[in-house]
């Protein structure tokens, strides 16, 4: 593609998206790149800066969720934006370690609204129609054989074993909560995921609660978090769930994602604390979710990365 064609083919999806969003009375936003709080997450690893003088440490964001968040508890109601994101060690034809997040959050509503703004995403961006829902039980049982509610970590290891998935050294060794994540894990980019979203896209929903991240969990059955994941052609394109509002099951979570992190010798990060104080009372539940920008332009021209539809793919 020509530098103009990509333009173009940039401007004609953000013009796209905006539509969807503004017909559904979102209000696009700006929050800061470079902020004083970052929210802490198993497996990404924002970006610290450290500037001159006296001024604290402050962060590139890995994506404009802390910020959106702290705008929805004073008030900003349904909201997205297309915002810069950091994220350091990904490289490759879906990842960099600068990308642009398309983010939005909507206050008072489910996994089945927002099923219906897929669709419409989807529909003005790449050409679908329709979309599939499916549950982590069933994709799965579908493309690995087993079905993670009911399975053990042994047993979620035994099929990374029969399917052959490379697996990191030493995960026979990890505490068996953490063995069954790690195995989840594997089997869904390796095994579940690639054969996703053919035909039309695919929305991936009810998965364990131990892969909550900042999800809700389902009233009628604690078991299942109320997540999403989106794929299109085997390439996730969007993820979001269902907020909850609690102050302190953030909390739970935030401690959880830095011990996880710990686990991998990953550095603990800082608690977010005006992230923390806006919880409760004042936070909407709703629905957040993002869509890396990318992704979506890629798969409109049939390309194999996202590099090909970027005009600085190294950086600049």
């Amino acid at each position: 593609m020509t530098v103009r064609s990509i333009l173009e083919l940039r401007a004609r999806l953000r013009r796209s998206l905006r539509g969807v969003f503004d017909a559904a009375g979102f209000l696009e936003v700006d929050t800061p790149v470079l902020a004083a709080e970052v929210l802490p997450e198993s497996h990404i690893d924002p970006i610290a800066v450290q500037l001159a003088g006296d001024i604290p440490r402050r962060w590139l964001q890995a994506s404009p969720e802390n910020l959106m968040k702290r705008l929805l508890a004073v008030g900003g109601g349904s909201i997205y934006q297309f915002a810069p994101s950091f994220r350091d060690g990904e490289r490759g034809r879906w990842h960099d370690i600068e990308f642009v997040l398309l983010e939005w959050y909507a206050p008072a509503v489910t996994l089945d609204d927002t099923a219906e703004l897929l669709d419409r995403l989807c529909r003005g961006t790449i050409g679908t129609r329709g979309l599939e829902r499916i549950s982590c039980s069933a994709a799965f049982g579908d493309h690995a054989g087993i079905d993670p509610l009911t399975a053990s970590a042994a047993d979620l290891l035994a099929a990374v074993e029969r399917l052959a998935v490379p697996r990191p050294a030493g995960l026979e060794s990890l505490p068996e909560a953490a063995r069954f994540d790690r195995c989840f894990e594997l089997l869904l980019a390796e095994v579940v995921q690639p054969r996703l979203g053919h035909g039309r896209p695919a929305m991936l929903e009810s998965w364990p609660a131990s892969q909550a991240a900042f999800a809700r969990l389902d009233p009628a059955r604690p078991q299942l978090a109320r997540r999403f994941e989106l794929f299109v052609g085997g390439v996730e394109l969007a993820n979001g769930w269902e907020e909850d509002p609690s102050r302190d099951l953030l909390a739970e979570r935030i401690v959880a994602a830095n011990e996880n992190r710990r686990q991998d010798g990953r550095a603990v990060l800082p608690v977010p604390e005006k992230l923390l104080a806006a919880h409760g009372e004042a936070m909407p539940a709703g629905v957040g979710a993002a869509l890396g920008f990318d992704r979506p332009a890629m798969l409109a021209v049939g390309a194999s990365s996202i590099d090909d539809v970027r005009c600085f793919p190294d950086g600049g």
